[in-house]
């Protein structure tokens, strides 16, 4: 298993390479973090006295290298335009079959991308590492009328019940004879995406589904950082409602796309599940040297 995940990263940097992305680090210990309704970041103190380890700053572990990364991408005339990165994140909350608190996950951005070119290069990137067919595409109501038999964007919907069919009706159904990219997604589940005006307005994102598994997910990328913090904000009021801990509104992304963020498509992908896929593992525990239970 080891020798199949070192080859099949290997090939994952190659093909990235060839398509002209940079190799870029950034930051796992961050002042900031995505603030999301779902997803929990594990925090840290960085403590200045070892004897008062409980004093200090409360820094966080990322969910994803995406914040920085797209500062990388706003320094714009360093030539920074098509940038990658393999990393490890952490989410709290999550161990299953599917899920173990620390993964790797494999993120890149392109400048000048559009949402189209998006969705083309994760079906590139699926095409090349598993060699199952080029991915189909349905949109996210398509694939609610066909497999759960109703209509995602009709108001009497709510989200978690949109959640629960997703999870239960449609998911299983996806990707089972090819790979198959979910795209145009409800606008109240945009995340860091752009929302596209229309009747609905839908979410600009796409994720690629391989034998009904979620493998990556992706955005053409939101710009404007009123509508972000106005985002953040509402997802923290949302967090309170579950009785989850708020997280910090502000952030230097922010800044860096007051600066200008220039207009990007971007993706990232669980690189374990990905392993799951191309070696017929059972659950990602299978494919990992140290899951979290003998870490």
């Amino acid at each position: 298993m080891l020798l199949a995940r070192a080859t099949l990263l290997k090939r994952l940097r190659a093909f990235l390479d060839s398509r002209g992305f940079l190799e870029v680090e950034t930051p796992l210990l961050s002042h900031d973090v995505v603030v999301d309704r779902h997803l929990d970041p594990l925090s840290a103190t960085l403590f200045a006295n070892p004897r008062e380890p409980e004093i200090g700053p409360r820094l966080w572990l990322q969910t994803s290298p995406e914040f920085a990364m797209k500062r990388l991408l706003a320094t714009g005339d360093l030539g920074l335009s098509s940038l990658y990165q393999v990393t490890r994140a952490f989410r709290g909350g999550e161990v299953g079959p599917l899920h173990n608190p620390e993964f790797t996950m494999v993120e890149w951005y392109r400048a000048g991308d559009d949402y189209l070119a998006g969705m083309q290069l994760l079906g590139d990137v699926a095409e090349e590492m598993l060699g199952l067919g080029t991915p189909e595409r349905l949109t996210y109501r398509q694939a609610f009328q066909k497999y759960a038999g109703v209509d995602s964007f009709e108001p009497k919907h709510t989200h978690l019940e949109l959640d629960l069919l997703l999870t239960q009706k449609v998911e299983p159904h996806l990707g089972q004879e090819r790979p198959a990219i979910l795209y145009d997604y409800p606008a109240s589940q945009s995340a860091l995406a752009r929302v596209r005006e229309g009747n609905p307005p839908v979410a600009e994102r796409f994720e690629l589904y391989v034998r009904g598994i979620e493998l990556a997910n992706g955005y053409h990328e939101l710009l404007d950082p009123a509508v972000l913090r106005a985002r953040n904000k509402a997802n923290n009021q949302l967090r309170r409602s579950d009785g989850k801990q708020e997280l910090p509104e502000e952030s230097r992304l922010l800044s860096a796309m007051e600066h200008g963020l220039p207009a990007c498509s971007g993706c990232a992908l669980g690189f374990d599940r990905l392993v799951m896929i191309a070696t017929g593992a059972k659950t990602i525990q299978a494919v990992m040297a140290f899951p979290i239970e003998r870490a």
